[in-house]
């Protein structure tokens, strides 16, 4: 077995937990007994549970981000309803991971600073700087613009996720996407 095969058996076993159970059930031992190797092979390829953590969250994200923002769409306010779809889908069908990734403290997570290089985040970016190009949206900063569009979606799936919100799927999206458009009319040119 080559050292390669056994840190992508380790990352895909602690992928599969992470997703199945959370990031809580991710133990070094946990990982390499389901990879079938020894703990302390374990960390021949990765130093702690953090550095795996966070191997395995890029690959994840990348792996649920890899489309996003490629729909072809008509207007801005069409390109954001697929976004907010394309978000929904993460949010509601990879339950554990989107915790981990926005709503738990870990190392590495990213930060406000850093939120435009977000494969998650760029493409509502991008579409906001482009609106704003456009005319679209109100000049302004683009970042405080696309967070303001997007953290009311987060919000909502916050108290969701927590049983505050009971709504099928179906309604629940559709709330989602009313909210994103009265903050885009708020924003509008």
């Amino acid at each position: 077995m080559t050292a390669e095969s056994t840190a992508a058996r380790l990352a895909l076993a602690a992928a599969r937990i992470l997703r199945e159970e959370g990031a809580q059930a991710v133990t070094m031992r946990r990982v390499a007994a389901e990879a079938g190797v020894t703990a302390m092979a374990t960390y021949r390829h990765f130093p702690n549970r953090e550095a795996l953590l966070r191997t395995v969250v890029d690959q994840a994200v990348a792996e649920v981000t890899a489309d996003w923002g490629k729909r072809r769409a008509r207007t801005f306010r069409s390109r954001i309803d697929f976004l907010t779809d394309e978000f929904l889908d993460f949010a509601l069908g990879e339950r554990n991971l989107y915790a981990f990734v926005m709503a738990e403290r870990w190392e590495g997570a990213r930060r406000l600073d850093d939120f435009a290089d977000s494969p998650a985040f760029r493409p509502v970016f991008e579409a906001v700087r482009q609106g704003i190009e456009d005319g679209v949206l109100r000049t302004g900063d683009p970042l405080e613009i696309t967070l303001a569009v997007t953290t009311p979606v987060l919000g909502l799936v916050q108290l969701y996720h927590g049983g505050r919100i009971e709504l099928s799927e179906k309604d629940f999206r559709g709330l989602c996407k009313r909210t994103v458009g009265r903050v885009l009319d708020g924003v509008a040119a």
